[in-house]
């Protein structure tokens, strides 16, 4: 905690609420993160000048997976890791995900023969333990995975490392297979950790979390915490969910789509009780929230921009430690990060933006 508690300290306009506990480290309120672009070297140069202006602005959070843009994204952080002036490695969270098979730097001439290739042929997984074509949870491709992660992001330690979207393998076996998949990468994490590669593991989800019980995809935090006790014990390494949310994807925080002690809660309310942290993905749905009607611009007054109003819904939500977003311009990211200043929006003020009847 003392490394991030020294980068908090360097932001003393921000407001207090800035800063959240993300487990024992201080995390900022907004995390940059690198999905969005094409995988080329232009895009590469924009999301390292990014970067930098994140870091400069008040933002520790990066985020990636080995998947974005070919690879590429992670390696744009490790290079601007590594150019750091003045900011310590320790200063700063670095989280990515594992699942995707990634293409190395560009989309191959074949994809098929491609993922025999470097999967099947390096004996990494077999043919059953891929779905879809391109997700696989095998303990030999993930331990692969997350050294290659290491390398491309030129650490020696990832802050969070996320299964990327584990309910993908719903898709292609039933429940109980996918609960034993699930256990053994739990295993394998367990072990990174106490090697000393990532500190803390969870899950990065799309529709996991956000649809109901019965639904195929669904995932069940309970039930995933309780294989993360099997592999780890109480004191389990498992503590960070990913998930989206924002204006249009309000279901985190009003979907009681979880179960706690017997009683309905929501996913936000199911990670507060058992001990996890919250990371939201897509907090501006991929920029389609950078215009807001007139009369949700009215109910979050204080701000220049729709952006900055979205973003501020997102990270006033009680139980969310950082926001995500996706930023490649200097300009975007110091707009965005000025939200850091304003405190979150009082719970009336949220309670409002759905209830007609109160605006």
């Amino acid at each position: 905690m003392a490394a991030t508690e020294r980068f908090r300290q360097r932001f003393t306009s921000a407001h207090p609420s800035h800063f959240r506990l993300l487990q024992d480290l201080w995390a900022s309120s907004l995390g940059l993160g690198t999905y969005l672009g094409d995988a080329d070297e232009a895009t590469d140069a924009l999301y390292e000048e990014a970067i930098a202006a994140a870091l400069q602005n008040g933002c520790n959070v990066l985020d990636s997976a080995i998947n974005y843009r070919c690879q590429r994204s992670e390696r744009t952080i490790g290079r601007a890791l590594e150019r750091l002036a003045g900011i310590g490695r320790d200063e700063i969270i670095v989280c990515t995900k594992g699942g995707y098979v990634p293409f190395d730097g560009s989309v191959p001439a074949d994809p098929a023969r491609y993922l025999i290739e470097t999967v099947i042929n390096a004996g990494l997984a077999a043919y059953d333990e891929i779905v879809a074509g391109c997700h696989c949870l095998s303990p030999a491709y993930l331990d692969h995975a997350l050294h290659q992660s290491l390398e491309n992001l030129r650490v020696q330690t990832i802050d969070v490392y996320y299964l990327h979207n584990p309910e993908q393998q719903l898709d292609g076996v039933d429940r109980p297979v996918f609960l034993r998949r699930m256990a053994s990468a739990f295993a394998l994490l367990e072990e990174r950790v106490r090697d000393g590669k990532i500190r803390y593991y969870g899950a990065a989800t799309w529709n996991g979390f956000r649809c109901a019980p019965q639904t195929r995809a669904y995932l069940s935090l309970s039930e995933l915490t309780g294989l993360a006790e099997q592999a780890g014990g109480a004191g389990h390494h498992f503590r960070v969910l990913q998930l989206p949310y924002n204006l249009a994807m309000p279901e985190a925080s009003t979907f009681k789509n979880q179960t706690v002690n017997g009683t309905a809660a929501t996913i936000l309310e199911a990670a507060t009780h058992h001990g996890l942290s919250v990371v939201i993905s897509a907090s501006l749905l991929q920029q389609k929230l950078a215009r807001l009607p007139a009369t949700i611009e009215a109910a979050i007054p204080g701000f220049s921009t729709a952006a900055q109003r979205a973003i501020q819904f997102v990270r006033s939500t009680p139980g969310v430690t950082t926001a995500l977003i996706g930023m490649k311009q200097r300009v975007h990211v110091e707009e965005n990060l000025a939200v850091s200043q304003q405190p979150p929006l009082s719970a009336e003020r949220l309670g409002a933006l759905f209830d007609r009847s109160r605006r």
